[in-house]
């Protein structure tokens, strides 16, 4: 039996306006937060990066599709996986739907991952997603945007990640929380492999033929982008998290 406070409708009905005055100035505030999002001072790329794409190799230029502006997923989905990461695999089931949409308001919203092209449309083809996917195998895009880093990297125990340096466990500590063996097991690696990867998303914005770097977010930055969160937050019972619950779409039925 589940333990919470009951009343009657006119209590519920003056907690709820409460309530919503305070969902009323986060709405706000949300609003602010994007124009300062969007304040923000536009970074020249001069670097020039390699993708392999359904249409064949292509610059970060040619990933806008014709549109000004570009959206760019860092899934996690590294050379050596097997499948990609389940997390980044249920935001992906959120945000596919919305590519069209976007694709008519002149936003291309496009993944990026280090996994050679082949894995990527296996692994799309078996999710039955149809979001453009990019390789960048063999190139320095993810590690410049700081969602890959390299063994030697994690040997030293910090990485730069959300604009910090942050403590990681070094490679060859086994003492793993045992969610940190499940989910990087789901994806056919160990844990050290599997969080060279981290997730992400950038953006960017194609001007007179020059492509700027505008905005890029890491940790919960992601959260917003994950639509069954945004659900649960709205549930009678929010998260209510215990541990590594979800799966990938096509799984649940395995249990």
């Amino acid at each position: 039996m589940i333990d919470h406070r009951t009343g009657t409708r006119q209590e519920w009905l003056a907690a709820r306006l409460e309530l919503l005055a305070a969902e009323k100035e986060l709405t706000r505030r949300s609003d602010e937060v994007a124009r300062q999002r969007q304040d923000l001072p536009w970074v020249r790329v001069d670097k020039e990066y390699r993708f392999a794409t359904d249409d064949g190799d292509a610059s970060l230029a040619d990933l806008f599709a014709g549109r000004s502006q570009l959206l760019v997923y860092h899934f996690m989905f590294g050379p050596e996986y097997e499948a990609g990461c389940p997390s980044c695999s249920a935001i992906a089931d959120g945000f596919d739907g919305s590519v069209v949409h976007l694709a008519n308001h002149d936003v291309t919203l496009c993944a990026v991952s280090q996994a050679p092209l082949a894995k990527l449309q296996d692994y799309r083809k078996r999710m039955g997603w149809s979001f453009p996917w990019a390789s960048s195998f063999g190139g320095d895009f993810n590690h410049d945007y700081h969602v890959t880093h390299t063994e030697q990297e994690w040997r030293t125990g910090t990485v730069e990640y959300n604009f910090r340096a942050m403590e990681v466990t070094p490679i060859g500590v086994t003492d793993l929380h045992p969610m940190m063996t499940q989910i990087s097991a789901s994806v056919g690696v160990d844990w050290p492999t599997y969080r060279q990867q981290g997730p992400g998303m950038s953006a960017f914005v194609l001007d007179d033929g020059v492509v700027y770097h505008t905005y890029s977010t890491y940790e919960r930055g992601v959260d917003a982008l994950w639509g069954m969160y945004q659900w649960l937050d709205r549930a009678p019972l929010g998260r209510n998290e215990q541990g590594f619950w979800w799966r990938r779409h096509d799984e649940y039925d395995k249990n």
